[in-house]
């Protein structure tokens, strides 16, 4: 039986996310599997499939909430049950964020921190527990070019770059989540995976997470979420086995921990 390769977006309905299964939709023939956490599944679909030209069956929903593992854990096996026994993750992206922008100590709130790491963090760790058993194994299929593992990081989780200060919360959880890449990238190469794993950081993108920022971004760079798509599945789909356990920015740059 041939190999039937599949992306993955999760969550996948609003923003960056949303535009990265659009755009995954628009520009490659896999099916593309999407999670939200929406009581209406069909506005979520009509969301994603508006005006694009492409095969409706090609897109499948799955509940998850990001800040509980049995949610998580069943989308996982609800995922499984669908998928066909030579089917492989060939593009996982995992894009869960929230900022609380602390200009202080004063600033910072416990239950704010927790979210923070709960969602910059801990889901991306239990998305890895459940999820990861989709990628491809040493054995089978025969890949030219490795899986890719992707979590949607920002270059203020680097430490060496941080000359600014700030952001509390959100600069130590991205700078633990680029753990987690480099983590996980070991293991991967440990089992001898045909998957690698890497951060990416979109640049400043017109968002919800990001909108008390845009007039200050705009001084730089401003990207709309498609934009912002584009160039990050770009990157994504040019990096080589070398390339991987390291965060890459939009532009294909390497951003320094």
């Amino acid at each position: 039986m041939p190999p039937n390769p599949f992306a993955l977006v999760t969550p996948a309905s609003r923003g960056l996310s949303l535009a990265l299964t659009r755009h995954l939709l628009r520009t490659t023939t896999m099916p593309v599997y999407a999670t939200h956490r929406s009581s209406s599944e069909d506005v979520i679909k009509h969301r994603i499939l508006d005006t694009l030209d492409v095969d409706p069956k090609r897109l499948t929903l799955l509940h998850l909430e990001l800040t509980s593992e049995p949610s998580i854990a069943a989308a996982a096996d609800k995922l499984s049950n669908l998928l066909q026994p030579s089917s492989y993750m060939h593009t996982g992206f995992f894009t869960g964020g929230i900022l609380y922008p602390e200009k202080q100590p004063s600033d910072l709130d416990v239950s704010k921190i927790t979210e923070s790491f709960q969602i910059n963090v801990i889901s991306h760790l239990l998305l890895v527990k459940h999820f990861s058993r989709f990628l491809p194994t040493a054995q089978k299929p025969h890949l030219t070019t490795p899986a890719k593992w992707v979590h949607v990081t920002a270059r203020v989780g680097s430490i060496s770059d941080n000359a600014r200060g700030g952001w509390y919360s959100y600069r130590s959880s991205k700078a633990a989540l680029n753990q987690v890449v480099k983590t996980f990238d070991l293991q991967l190469q440990m089992n001898k995976s045909q998957a690698i794993c890497v951060g990416v950081h979109p640049g400043t993108v017109k968002t919800d997470l990001s909108k008390g920022y845009w007039d200050s971004a705009a001084k730089r760079k401003l990207f709309e979420p498609e934009d912002a798509a584009e160039a990050l599945l770009n990157v994504v789909n040019g990096l080589e086995t070398e390339q991987r356990g390291k965060v890459w920015d939009w532009a294909g740059k390497e951003v320094p921990w």
